[in-house]
């Protein structure tokens, strides 16, 4: 179960790497057009092939997970990603979250916990 968990929390940290790389590279496009200035500026947009990136090292290790592990278990366990948006939302965007979603945030990872059990 241990061996899960930690593919789980690294594949989960790439989950969220993804959206943080994609805020910042969507920050950086040109408003959509089907013009090559729009083309252009998601062609050589570091922070979007970054996020691409991660969301290939997720999917890959996600593979592992789903080939290893039982579906029922490792499905869930998705959810850690959850965790890692929430304190990428505070401590890199700079964004107020109210105590009540850090308590849905704690529900989750109760959750989480019954599942390795």
């Amino acid at each position: 179960m241990l061996k899960l968990v930690l593919f789980s929390t690294v594949q989960s940290l790439f989950l969220a790497l993804t959206q943080v790389f994609l805020k910042f590279g969507l920050e950086r496009m040109s408003p959509f057009g089907f013009n090559w200035r729009f083309f252009k500026s998601a062609l050589f947009n570091l922070p979007f092939a970054a996020s691409g990136i991660c969301v290939a090292a997720a999917s890959l290790i996600w593979f592992y997970i789903v080939k290893h592990f039982e579906l029922s278990v490792a499905y869930p366990m998705i959810s850690i990603s959850y965790v890692f948006g929430m304190l990428a939302s505070v401590f890199i965007f700079h964004e107020q979250v109210s105590v009540l979603r850090w308590i849905g945030v704690g529900f989750i990872m109760t959750g989480v916990v019954f599942l390795t059990k």
